[in-house]
This record gives C-alpha cells, structure tokens and sequence, in this order.
C-alpha cells in the first residue's frame, strides 16, 4: 500500500526552508535535508496533514497554502504545497530534526547543503531534487 506525505516549500526572501532529518534507523532519509511535513492521518486531507505537521515541527504554519504538485517516488505518494514564510527563521522551534536552514535554489539545485549545526555537509533526501527541479526550472526547461 502506498504512503501518503504531505511536504511544505516555504520560501522567504528567494530562500527555501529545510529540515535536516534525524540519524533514526528506520525512519525514511534518516541524516538528509528534506521539506518539512509527514504522513496523512486517516481522515486527514494533505492541507490538514501538512498544517499539522508544520504546527509539530516547527510550531508555525502559514495563513496561505497553494497546492504545488503531487510526486510518486516508489512507494509514496507526496502531495507538494508552497507558501511564504513569513517570520524570520529565528522565530520558527525546531521540534523535529537535527537542523533547519534557509537555502538558496542554487543549493538546492547542487544535492549538498551545509548545515551549521553539525558543522558538515549534508545530502538532500531521495526525490527532494526532482521535485525542486520541478518547480524551480523555467517552463520552458533551459
């Protein structure tokens, strides 16, 4: 059966916010940069899924969600949303991961991102790339 995430591109001053994963076997891109959001709740809708997670996760959600993209990665179906992020990262509590950071589509785009907290450089998770490469590239693929 496939899994149903919820993930949040939040944007601030042409910069992205990603969570640094915790080092849990067991848990899907333990140790890599990801987009902050999770699973669906039975009865959940993706919105509801990834206001909560936001909420648990970084004790903040945005007032604005625009539904982005739907992925499927093997077996997981991610459901994409974009919003601002309207407070300064100082303003956010990591509740979950090892480290967040405002990055640049530019390091995005290159597969590692530094993280200041672990004072090394960190892999993005599986996917993560496709989907900013997606949404990132002009239409028109150049």
């Amino acid at each position: 059966m496939a899994v149903e995430v919820a993930l949040a591109m939040l944007q601030r001053e042409g910069r992205w916010l990603l969570q640094l994963r915790d080092e849990i076997p067991g848990i899907v891109a333990p140790g890599c940069w990801g987009l902050f959001g999770g699973h669906l709740e039975p009865g959940e809708t993706p919105e509801q899924a990834v206001r909560r997670e936001l909420l648990e996760e970084i004790g903040w959600q945005p007032r604005l969600l625009h539904y982005a993209m739907e992925q499927r990665l093997h077996r997981r179906t991610a459901h994409v949303f974009r919003a601002e992020l309207s407070v300064p990262l100082e303003q956010l509590q990591l509740l979950e991961g090892q480290d967040m950071a405002l990055v640049s589509s530019e390091e995005l785009l290159s597969g590692t991102i530094w993280s200041a907290r672990l004072a090394s450089p960190r892999p993005l998770a599986d996917g993560l790339a496709q989907v900013m490469q997606q949404l990132l590239r002009p239409a028109d693929g150049s």
